[in-house]
């Protein structure tokens, strides 16, 4: 197994999703987290995990940056 970068989600409200996606021909959610304002999660991608969905205010850093994703209202 290939060591691979993590990625930081801070939840900026209460209520925030991190939904983990399948690899494969069919995509599918696989794992859910709900975060509260200040709450933070470390997650990586693995071989079962190919994408995240963030739904909520939050702010996600990687190697790549930082990026805020849009409110849930």
């Amino acid at each position: 197994m290939t060591q691979t970068d993590y990625i930081i989600i801070e939840a900026l409200e209460d209520g925030v999703h991190v939904i983990g996606l399948t690899r494969g021909t069919d995509t599918k959610f696989h794992h859910s987290e709900k975060l509260d304002t200040g709450e933070v999660m470390i997650a990586q991608f693995t071989e079962n995990t190919s994408a995240m969905k963030i739904r909520g205010k939050a702010k996600i850093l990687s190697t790549h940056g930082e990026v805020e994703s849009g409110s849930k209202k």
